[in-house]
């Protein structure tokens, strides 16, 4: 490894596995967090964070500084302790992205880990535990869902993104379930007859990855850790994550509190700007 801890493809690819693994770990961690009897906390910017949250991270990062301690990790639940601009490479993980949908008891909440190298995700791994299914992506390497039962992730079907609809066919819409906007609902309606559909967390992403939907448009900030990993599933499946203006995304480069401004994930790349 060299000094500035790049880590390549093909050092990515290597990882993928173990990484899964971590992934499905903290998945089953929030799972045998009791939703009923738990409780929740307030953070600094509103947030809710509860025991399962708490959980997963602490796989997670444990498992990371076991595995590769000399690559950062930056997490949501210890993105205070980061240091900016952040490394050659280094991961993001959001150890339970949608906390809001976890505590009213639905299922589409998820594990978000990330490997971002020269500012740009590389290696995304999407787990939905109470979905059973994990999504992964190695940008260039192509994009995957698992199957995953009693923490252990297997059965693997290579997944791609679809073609933008053709003129007379309607858009399919990501859109959040907690979070909507009025920019996000006015591009939304550019596409006439567009279908949205509400979906929480980073699932949204995946099911533009596995060509369930066209495109998910969030022009509201969000954060990072709640980003990359998608990012780099949509992108290794075939589709492409930019700005309104079809500009790329850039992370770990010291945008205070690690916000994302906007995102538009399209699943065919022809489609963006």
């Amino acid at each position: 490894m060299s000094p500035v801890h790049r880590i390549d493809r093909d050092a990515a690819a290597a990882l993928i596995e173990p990484l899964t693994d971590l992934v499905a770990r903290a998945g089953a961690a929030i799972l045998a967090v009791n939703r009923g009897t738990m409780t929740a906390q307030g953070k600094a910017d509103g947030s809710p964070v509860t025991e399962a949250d708490l959980a997963a991270d602490r796989i997670i990062g444990e498992g990371l500084a076991r595995l590769i301690p000399q690559v950062a990790a930056i997490s949501e639940e210890r993105s205070h302790r980061a240091t900016l601009p952040a490394s050659v490479s280094f991961f993001l993980i959001d150890p339970l992205d949608g906390t809001k949908e976890f505590i009213a008891g639905r299922d589409e909440f998820t594990v978000n880990l990330a490997l971002v190298t020269d500012g740009a995700p590389m290696l995304g791994i999407v787990g939905a535990p109470a979905l059973g299914l994990i999504w992964r992506g190695l940008v260039g390497g192509g994009a995957e869902r698992l199957t995953v039962a009693s923490g252990a992730a297997f059965a693997a079907v290579p997944i791609h993104t679809r073609p933008m609809p053709a003129a007379d066919k309607p858009w399919a819409a990501a859109v959040s379930r907690s979070h909507g906007d009025e920019r996000t609902e006015a591009f939304i309606d550019a596409r006439p007859g567009a279908l949205r559909k509400s979906l929480g967390s980073a699932v949204k992403f995946c099911r533009v990855a596995e060509g369930e939907v066209d495109i998910y448009p969030r022009l509201a900030p969000t954060c990072e850790w709640d980003v990359a990993a998608g990012h780099a599933v949509v992108t290794a499946a075939g589709g492409r994550i930019t700005d309104s203006a079809g500009q790329a995304l850039r992370f770990g480069a010291g945008r205070a509190d690690f916000i994302v401004p906007e995102f538009i994930a399209w699943g065919d790349p022809r489609a963006a700007p």
